[in-house]
């Protein structure tokens, strides 16, 4: 799904993304190495999706409120149901009600994740996880930094991530024939609860959320091997650890011959205040490894909705931010930045990162600005946040999605984000209409008493008529 925000034509600003350029350095690419031969050049990409016309016309208010007022009263969608529609070449808004009232978002709040963290961190940066020296002869401190996608070894959740046999290669070959004899797990860079306000009580158990903690491996997933092999039948949902630093720790300990009674958590040593000739120096650092960058981070949060990862990513904005790197902090933090990109931050109270709490607040004019923003092509590092949109019948939460006659217009011009909590349902994402121009909308709806598949056919209808009309 990456590859497809690099080919993203994006009409508005007649913006190109593509290899290679700054997005192959995001990815941690560099020049390819001389070879003998000459390699035949790579063909040009082909788009995905069909291109935007940087010249269609603009639709007008008039006619995008004549497709949508009677599809905006559906009773599928309840009695509190908040729309925007804004073009993104010129930002004017076509479509407005209740459109500044904070909503619950659900698990469209990753699109404010998102873009939050690209534009605190970058879309390069990587989260370190490092193991130093302990106070004690043989003990070995694994300092936890955050990255929810760390594995274990090869056979770990998400390809590519940093692994803790690499990581306890490296302290072994730093602590030459000095055996290590206990681990130390120090999860501190998070401070306070592990779980959010406004979370439902079956989050932690639940399979779609874990207790968040600084260090974890495969998302705290308990067996990352069945839960990778089973992922689409279980709709990503998986066992996770009630302790997962401990558990990360107990590996870790695994890896290094430790046994697991001499595993515990506590606190890394302050790092030298000069390099040491001894690398057993207490804080001396004996390895380091590095997670996918954030650009790639982004990507898998967003098309698979991953709770965890979101809640990882949020605390790098408080991270960046100089706030503490708790529910709270990255609240405040993610606030702060979106203030920063001139976003009305006035409508944005967040209790979390990924979506799941009750208690965050939206309004839908904030997210197709923030649509906006992230597509006029002012900030390229956060057209990132479109590489992993779902595509309507095709990809992700959208997958089965837009199949029925009322929506099929949709089926693969439409590209959302989705959010879903008992009786809170949202849509909010980017649109071509029959002409086509490039909108972005959002729907989001938290009084809803319907079933599952009513309220996503009326959700669906809505953005289905923007796809078929040229809307003057």
């Amino acid at each position: 799904m990456l590859a497809t925000v690099l080919l993203l034509v994006l009409a508005g600003a007649g913006l190109f993304v593509a290899r290679p350029g700054p997005v192959a350095g995001w990815l941690g690419e560099g020049a390819p190495e001389p070879t003998a031969s000459p390699v035949p050049p790579e063909p040009d990409p082909q788009a995905v999706l069909a291109a935007f016309d940087p010249n269609a016309p603009e639709p007008t208010p008039a006619g995008v409120r004549a497709a949508l007022a009677a599809l905006v009263g559906q009773p599928a969608l309840g009695s509190r149901v908040n729309v925007s529609v804004a073009d993104v070449a010129t930002g004017k808004s076509l479509y407005a009600k209740g459109e500044d009232a904070p909503t619950v978002p659900a698990s469209v709040t990753k699109l404010v994740t998102a873009v939050t963290v690209l534009e605190a961190r970058g879309p390069a940066y990587r989260i370190p996880t490092r193991a130093v020296a302990g106070a004690a002869p043989g003990e070995v401190v694994l300092v936890g930094g955050g990255d929810p996608t760390l594995a274990v070894d090869g056979n770990g959740f998400y390809p590519g991530a940093a692994r803790l046999d690499n990581l306890a290669k490296q302290v072994r070959e730093a602590l030459g024939g000095t055996a290590p004899t206990k681990v130390t797990v120090d999860s501190t860079l998070f401070p306070g609860p592990v779980l959010a306000a406004g979370w439902d009580d079956d989050i932690p158990v639940g399979g779609f959320g874990a207790r968040i903690t600084a260090l974890m491996t495969d998302g705290a997933r308990v067996d990352p091997v069945y839960a990778r092999k089973h992922h689409e039948e279980t709709n990503h949902a998986a066992e996770r650890s009630p302790a997962p630093d401990l558990l990360a720790g107990r590996a870790f300990a695994k890896l290094l011959g430790v046994p697991a009674e001499k595993v515990g958590k506590g606190t890394a040593p302050a790092a030298p205040a000069s390099p040491a000739a001894d690398s057993a120096a207490p804080g001396s650092e004996l390895g380091k490894v590095e997670s996918l960058p954030v650009i790639r981070l982004v990507d898998i949060m967003i098309s698979d909705s991953d709770n965890v990862i979101a809640e990882a990513l949020a605390r790098q904005v408080a991270l960046a931010k100089g706030k503490p790197a708790s529910f709270a902090g990255a609240g405040a933090a993610m606030d702060a930045v979106a203030g920063e990109l001139g976003l009305p931050a006035g409508e944005l109270d967040l209790s979390d990162g990924s979506g799941l709490s009750r208690k965050n607040r939206i309004s839908p004019s904030l997210l197709t600005e923030l649509l906006t923003l992230a597509g006029n092509g002012r900030h390229p590092e956060l057209g990132a946040i479109f590489g992993g949109l779902p595509v309507a019948a095709w990809s992700g939460t959208l997958d089965e999605r837009y199949q029925g006659a009322a929506t099929s217009a949709g089926a693969g011009v439409v590209r959302a984000k989705t959010g879903t909590l008992t009786g809170v349902h949202a849509i909010a994402g980017l649109v071509t209409t029959a002409d086509g121009r490039l909108l972005t909308f959002a729907v989001l709806t938290d009084q809803t008493v319907g079933s599952l598949d009513d309220t996503r056919q009326a959700l669906d209808r809505i953005t289905s008529a923007l796809a078929t009309c040229g809307c003057r």
